[in-house]
């Protein structure tokens, strides 16, 4: 009987190699990461059953290696139910760590119990994950932050700030101030203030029921200011609109808003183009529905792709986040 020794080197080598993959939902952004990275996208098959059942297959070898698979959960649920498939896969295909990149977490609104008798799906989402066998979760922008301690492996909870800022410092407005569309981004708003030297306002609202606004109102003056909201999520567009229309009311010179995830459900994008916004910076964690002439797009791809590095080799991710 022979054996043959392989050098240590190799061994590790091959043990922390790395491999992106995408569900279907996000394989317009991973194409991007894997590019930034510095790689090819990782083969996947899709097979689709007539009863509408999906069963997706690694066509590459993923023994022994770190495997990233991307993958926001926004609507329709097949989307968070491909992540978890592909993770099951994943694991029971002996890869060394398997860390879900989810640039958009779904269900991350529903944190908390806010009547009798509801989910927690955020909680049910992270538990799902962990079973499914999840290593490790990156992701951008969570809706609240205590949704990280409802996993109890890494998570990786990275900001849009990294690229936003840079862009709305290049834009030079004169008498810049930001601003939350509600109460719950104050502490959101108070952070862009700080690192832009600006001041800032509150829109406190009152809803009537979800997804529609019953009051709202400023605190502070925004008269005479290039005032900038900045928000995690853009639904149905009422708030950040009626927001808009408010500060302009109020005297501002101009109004921009920043977003993260974009969901613009229903007709939201025609509320945009018909407000006195006059320009919404979204980045690409969904796909838009279409293209508007008031929406601009930031990728997110090379951030992602340098979190990805940095963890395949052990290394400091709060680095990115400081800024001048």
């Amino acid at each position: 009987m022979y054996f043959c020794a392989l050098k240590p080197e190799l061994i590790n080598h091959m043990e922390t190699e790395v491999k992106i993959f995408s569900g279907r939902g996000s394989y317009y952004l991973a194409e991007k990461i894997a590019k930034s990275f510095g790689t090819a996208l990782g083969n996947v098959q899709f097979t689709d059953f007539a009863d509408g059942e999906f069963q997706p297959s690694f066509e590459d070898n993923i023994r022994g290696r770190d495997v990233f698979i991307v993958q926001s959960t926004f609507a329709p649920a097949d989307n968070l139910m491909e992540l978890l498939m592909m993770i099951d896969a994943a694991k029971r295909s002996s890869a060394k760590r398997i860390i879900a990149v989810i640039p958009y977490f779904g269900y991350a609104r529903q944190d908390r119990k806010d009547k009798p008798r509801v989910s927690i799906a955020a909680k049910l989402v992270a538990n799902l994950l962990v079973a499914a066998g999840v290593d490790r979760l990156i992701t951008l922008d969570l809706h609240a932050d205590q949704i990280q301690g409802f996993m109890d492996i890494p998570v990786d909870h990275l900001f849009a700030s990294s690229i936003f800022i840079p862009h709305l410092r290049s834009l030079n407005l004169p008498s810049l101030m930001m601003a939350s569309p509600d109460t719950g981004g104050t502490r959101r708003a108070a952070v862009y203030a700080k690192i832009l030297g600006s001041t800032f306002v509150i829109c406190y609202k009152q809803r009537s029921k979800p997804n529609e606004i019953g009051r709202m109102s400023i605190i502070g003056d925004v008269k005479g200011r290039d005032v900038v909201l900045v928000d995690d999520i853009i639904d149905t567009a009422g708030t950040i609109t009626t927001a808009a229309d408010l500060i302009m009311d109020e005297g501002a010179s101009s109004v921009r808003a920043f977003c993260t995830h974009p969901l613009l459900s229903k007709n939201a994008i025609d509320k945009i183009e018909n407000s006195r916004i006059t320009e919404v910076v979204v980045a690409d964690t969904i796909p838009l529905q279409r293209e508007s002439q008031k929406i601009k797009v930031l990728t997110t791809a090379h951030l992602l792709s340098d979190v990805i590095r940095r963890v395949h080799n052990y290394e400091s991710i709060s680095s990115l986040f400081k800024f001048d």
